[in-house]
C-alpha cells in the first residue's frame, strides 16, 4: 500500500511539473510574440491587423509595455492617452473592425498637433497645463484612416530647434546613444520609433524637423509636399505646410 501511495504521489508530482513546464513554455512563446511585434515594421503590422492576426487592443498592450521599458531613458513620449486609445480600440471591436488603411494601428503624435481632451503643450511653459479642446485636422485624418492615438511625443519649445528639449519635459535622448541628441524638432517621434515604442509617429517639418531626427535616430522620416496634409487654421501662415 505504501508503495502504491508513493507511486501515486510521484505521478501527481510529475503531472504538476509537466503542467508548470507547459505554462512556462506558453509564457515564453508569448514573450517572443510580443518581442516580434514591436520589432516589426509598420507595414507588416498593418497587414496583420487587416488579416485579423492581431488586434488593436493587443498592439496597445505591446506599445504601452515597450514605452514603459524605454521611456525613462529616452524621454520620447511625454503624454499617454491610453484610456482614450483603449476606448477607440473597443469601439472597433463593436463596429466590426477598424477602417483602413491603418486598421487600428496605434500611433504617436507630436506635441504641437492637438488631440481633444489630451494635454498639448508645444513644449512651452505658457501651455504646460493646456488640455486641447479640439483635434488637429492632421490627427482627424489619421484617425479617419484607422489610426489609434496612443500618446504625444516630445519636441523643442514651439518646434523651434534641431535639438529636442524644452522647459516642460526636458530633453529627449537618442536611443542608440543616450548621451547624444535625437535631433529635432520631431526628436520625440524619431526616438520613440527607434526604441520600438511605436510603429508610426507624426511630425512637422519646415527646415528639416522630420528629416533631421529621422537621420539622427536611423528611422524613416517623410516630409510630404506642402498642401498634402491637412492644416490647422490656428497655425501661423509661415508655418503652414510643415506637416
Amino acid at each position: 500500500a505504501a508503495a502504491v501511495a508513493a507511486s501515486a504521489a510521484a505521478a501527481a508530482a510529475a503531472i504538476v511539473l509537466a503542467h508548470h513546464i507547459r505554462r512556462r513554455r506558453r509564457a515564453c512563446e508569448a514573450e517572443v510574440a510580443l518581442d516580434a511585434l514591436w520589432r516589426s515594421p509598420a507595414a507588416a503590422v498593418v497587414q496583420q491587423l487587416e488579416c485579423g492576426q492581431v488586434t488593436p487592443a493587443k498592439l496597445i498592450d505591446v506599445a504601452v509595455r515597450r514605452i514603459a521599458a524605454t521611456n525613462a531613458a529616452t524621454n520620447a513620449v511625454v503624454t499617454l492617452c491610453e484610456e482614450r486609445a483603449r476606448a477607440r480600440a473597443a469601439s472597433f471591436a463593436q463596429s466590426g473592425g477598424a477602417p483602413g488603411p491603418l486598421f487600428g494601428l496605434p500611433v504617436l503624435v507630436k506635441d504641437n498637433q492637438a488631440v481633444a481632451g489630451v494635454r498639448c503643450t508645444a513644449g512651452a511653459p505658457m501651455h504646460a497645463t493646456r488640455i486641447a479642446a479640439t483635434t488637429h485636422p492632421l490627427v482627424e485624418a489619421l484617425e479617419a484612416a484607422g489610426g489609434v492615438v496612443l500618446g504625444v511625443t516630445n519636441m523643442p519649445e514651439h518646434a523651434a530647434g534641431s535639438h529636442t528639449f524644452n522647459p516642460v519635459f526636458g530633453a529627449t535622448h537618442n536611443p542608440h546613444d543616450l548621451g547624444r541628441t535625437a535631433g529635432g524638432s520631431t526628436g520625440g517621434g524619431a526616438a520613440a520609433l527607434a526604441s520600438g515604442a511605436a510603429w508610426l509617429a507624426t511630425g512637422s517639418d519646415l527646415g528639416g524637423s522630420l528629416r533631421n531626427p529621422a537621420a539622427f535616430c536611423s528611422v524613416v522620416g517623410l516630409r510630404p509636399s506642402p498642401g498634402r496634409c491637412p492644416q490647422s487654421d490656428a497655425a501661423p501662415t509661415a508655418w503652414r505646410g510643415r506637416c
